[in-house]
């Protein structure tokens, strides 16, 4: 299998709908105001974190079929009907379970005007089906990366993102930003995406063997799943929290202010995303020197393309945002999103030893880390945004990144490996962010500074890069 050819069928199918939400998320933003936007944000959040009634049987799919690699087609059919009959009983009682929870939450934690409380009582209904749907697709989705159908799952998957994208904008613009309509727009998107994909695995995963379950396989898969259910919740905790706490104390708008550049710095994972989505099956039967040899390259690789695209984007992220939304926003922002940047700068580098220890099936080694990152990241989160705001809440994300990383690089055997790949760029991106953060944009002096910064970051990663490619 080609690593090389199924990374770039990710990082595609990663980037064709960032381009379309890079033109949709302004005009979301008109139409449906700030507040409004923030709420749309914080759901999506809340609905993520309920992802976790899959107890990882989506991944433990992927790992589980990976091993079994060329094994009998009716033993890889079993694990395949085994894992989506139990996800599909998690997510109905996901589905119950979220609608007065989610209630609860919009009415006595998030603060909003009436209007939105009354737009949300008609449509949070309709995320009993959004669990479900979740967890099915989590199967159907590991079970075609397990069989490295990396083609066809990206082709679905751009394609279900890019309807869901433009048909809630065209329900907005059609009918009005009324949340009542925009909600079940976005369910309709995730059944047509589940549909796709359950057709692709009939054809590459189960064929026409009839449903069977093992008890076997669901020991196993229930086992590794439940260490990944520990990092499903405490690892989506750690995300949506600071929209949770920017929400309840400064309202919906200012999660707006915080989501944007969260979600455009985290457009830089994209590329650690699709290498590492792509290195899992053949990490899952690496053993030994084969192992140390795929990550050790996958490193340097991550190191050298996303140092330079952090330093450029540290340098231009301000006005970008100007010309992209409007001044008073790219004031209000540009210094979160520097630190965000940061933040995932080092986070994608973490994706590597993540992906390495999930192969092996040390999944309990990434939950433990995570519980052990919790507590300090939730002081941290608190006293940020009390002495600054969002960029002290950006700040504590950054530092709980950086944490993360240097454990699962412990844990994974790869900490002295790690530590010499981004010592430099560590050096080179912190002058970025001084001058970002110090010098006036546009200026000579800035200008100079940011000129030999890029040329000093291109320079070290064609010093730094594999001289060869796995393929």
């Amino acid at each position: 299998m080609s690593i090389r050819k199924h990374t770039a069928y990710n990082l595609l199918g990663a980037l064709l709908p960032m381009g379309v939400s890079l033109l949709t998320i302004p005009i979301y933003i008109r139409l449906v105001g700030d507040a409004r936007y923030g709420v749309l944000a914080v759901l999506w959040s809340f609905l993520g974190y309920f992802g976790w009634f899959d107890l990882g049987l989506g991944r433990a799919t992927a790992q589980r079929i990976a091993v079994l690699g060329n094994s009998a087609a009716e033993r890889v059919a079993t694990t395949f009907w085994t894992a989506l009959v139990m996800n599909g009983a998690l997510g109905i009682v996901g589905g119950i379970l979220i609608w007065p929870v989610s209630n609860y939450f919009f009415e006595h934690v998030i603060s909003m005007g009436a209007d939105l409380r009354s737009e949300l009582a008609w449509g949070l209904p309709w995320l009993t089906l959004a669990v479900p749907l979740m967890t099915l697709s989590g199967v159907l989705s590991g079970a075609l990366q397990g069989r490295a159908q990396f083609l066809e799952m990206n082709i679905i998957s751009v394609s279900g993102s890019m309807l869901l994208q433009i048909l809630p904008l065209l329900v907005a613009w059609g009918r009005g930003p009324d949340l009542a309509w925009l909600i079940p727009s976005v369910i309709l998107t995730s059944l047509l995406s589940a549909i796709a994909m359950f057709w692709r695995c009939k054809v590459h995963v189960f064929h026409d063997h009839a449903p069977s379950i093992s008890r076997d396989d669901a020991k196993s898969m229930l086992l590794f799943g439940g260490w990944v259910t520990v990092t499903s919740l405490v690892g989506p905790l750690m995300v949506v929290l600071d929209r949770f706490v920017i929400g309840a104390t400064l309202g919906a708008s200012a999660v707006t202010y915080y989501t944007v550049p969260y979600q455009l710095a985290q457009r830089s994972n994209l590329l650690p995303g699709a290498l590492t989505s792509a290195l899992f099956p053949r990490l899952a039967m690496a053993h030994g020197v084969e192992g140390k040899q795929l990550t050790a390259r996958a490193y340097r690789s991550l190191a050298a393309v996303m140092t330079p695209l952090i330093l450029g984007a540290l340098l231009f992220v301000e006005p970008f945002f100007r010309l992209w939304i409007n001044p008073e926003f790219a004031s209000k922002t540009a210094v979160t999103a520097q630190i965000l940047l940061l933040g995932f700068w080092i986070n994608g580098l973490a994706f590597v030893p993540f992906a390495k220890l999930e192969a092996g099936g040390r999944a309990d080694a990434i939950a433990k880390c995570h519980l052990v990152e919790l507590l300090p990241y939730l002081i941290l989160l608190f006293v940020g945004l009390h002495f600054w705001d969002l960029p002290g809440a950006a700040a504590a994300f950054a530092l709980r990144t950086f944490g993360d990383c240097l454990l699962l690089l412990l844990l994974a055997g790869d900490l002295r490996n790690g530590l010499d790949t981004i010592k430099w760029p560590i050096v080179l991106l912190a002058v970025a962010f001084g001058v970002a953060v110090s010098l006036p944009v546009g200026s000579a002096v800035w200008w100079l500074a940011a000129g030999c910064l890029l040329l000093m970051g291109l320079a070290w990663s064609w010093w730094s890069a594999p001289a060869d490619c796995e393929t």
